[in-house]
C-alpha cells in the first residue's frame, strides 16, 4: 500500500475504508471483510454510529495495532468546546476500544471551532491523536484556522470526485502542509458516474473498471481516498488499483468532466449551517 507523509512526519496509507452509510448492524462484518482484504487505513465518525462496530472488526482481525491507522471524527460541541472535545474523544475512544486515534478530525467547520481545536492539539500534544485535522473546510475557514492557531491541520477531508475535483484547492492546501482526503469519491453514483463514457473508455484502455479509474485518478494525484462497499468482491476490486498509471492525456480528459461545484450540499448555505448546528449526537 502506499502512503503519504502528513506535515508532522505521520505516515498515512492514501487508500482506505470508509464506512459512512453503513448501518451498524453491517459494518463489523464489512470492516473485517475490508481488513482481510488488505485494508489498513478505517474512516469512521461519531456522527455514523458504527464506531462500536469498527472496533469489533480490528479486536478480530489479530491485525497488530501498529499496522493499522484509525480515523474518527469530532461532532460540533456545546459549551464548553474543549470540555466537551476532550469528552467526546474519550467517548470515541472508548466505543473504537482503542488508546490512541492515528487521525482525529474536526467534522464540521461549525460552532466553536476554535475552542474545539485547542482541545484537539492538547490530544495531539499528549499523543492520543497521533495527528489532527478537519474536514468539510472551505478555504476561508482552513486558513483563518491556520493563522490563528498553533497547529496546522495535517488533513482536510471534503468532497472531491470527477465532477467536483478541487484541483485549485489542493494546490492551496499543500502550499499550507495540509494533505487532501476525499469523501465521496465516487460522487455516491450521482451523475451516472459508474457508467460514464470517458472513464469507461479509459478504464478499457487499462482493462479496469470506472470505480478502478477514479480511485486510481484520485491516488495518482496525492488525494486520500476512502471508498465504501459492503460487497467483498468490490473491496479487493478497489483496492487493485496500483498496477497501472494514467497518463497526462486520460488526466486531461478526466478535467473536463469537473463541474466546479458539489453534488451534495454547500457549507455556505444558512440553512445547511443552520441543520448541521442543530444536530446533537447521543452519547
Amino acid at each position: 500500500m502506499q502512503s503519504v507523509t502528513l506535515n508532522n512526519g505521520v505516515e498515512m496509507p492514501i487508500l482506505g475504508f470508509g464506512v459512512y452509510q453503513i448501518p451498524a448492524d453491517d459494518t463489523e462484518r464489512a470492516a473485517s471483510e475490508a481488513l482481510a482484504a488488505g485494508y489498513r487505513l478505517l474512516d469512521t465518525a461519531a456522527a455514523y454510529g458504527n464506531e462500536e462496530a469498527v472496533g469489533r472488526a480490528i479486536r478480530s482481525s489479530g491485525i497488530p495495532r501498529a499496522e493499522l491507522f484509525v480515523t474518527t471524527k469530532l461532532w460540533i460541541q456545546d459549551a464548553p468546546a474543549e470540555t466537551n472535545t476532550r469528552r467526546a474523544f474519550e467517548t470515541s475512544l472508548t466505543k473504537l476500544g482503542l488508546d490512541h486515534l492515528d487521525l482525529y478530525l474536526m467534522h464540521q467547520p461549525f460552532g466553536d471551532v476554535y475552542g474545539q481545536w485547542r482541545a484537539m492539539e492538547n490530544l495531539n500534544r499528549e499523543g492520543l491523536a497521533k495527528a489532527i485535522g478537519v474536514a468539510n473546510f472551505y478555504p476561508d475557514r482552513l486558513i483563518d484556522l491556520i493563522v490563528n492557531n498553533e497547529i496546522t491541520p495535517a488533513v482536510n477531508q471534503i468532497e472531491t470526485h470527477p465532477f467536483f475535483q478541487r484541483a485549485d484547492y489542493q494546490d492551496l492546501m499543500g502550499e499550507h502542509g495540509v494533505r487532501i482526503q476525499s469523501w465521496g469519491g465516487f460522487a455516491e453514483g450521482k451523475n451516472d458516474l459508474f457508467s460514464n463514457p470517458l472513464l469507461a473508455e479509459i478504464g478499457k484502455e487499462h482493462g479496469k473498471s470506472v470505480a478502478q479509474v477514479v480511485l486510481r485518478w484520485l491516488t495518482q494525484r496525492g488525494v486520500i481516498a476512502i471508498p465504501k462497499s459492503v460487497r467483498a468482491e468490490r473491496m479487493a476490486e478497489n483496492i487493485d488499483v496500483f498496477d497501472f498509471e494514467l497518463t497526462d492525456e486520460q488526466l486531461d480528459r478526466i478535467a473536463t468532466l469537473d463541474t466546479g461545484g458539489s453534488l451534495f450540499f454547500d457549507h455556505h448555505a444558512p440553512e445547511i449551517v443552520t441543520w448541521l448546528a442543530r444536530r446533537r449526537l447521543d452519547g
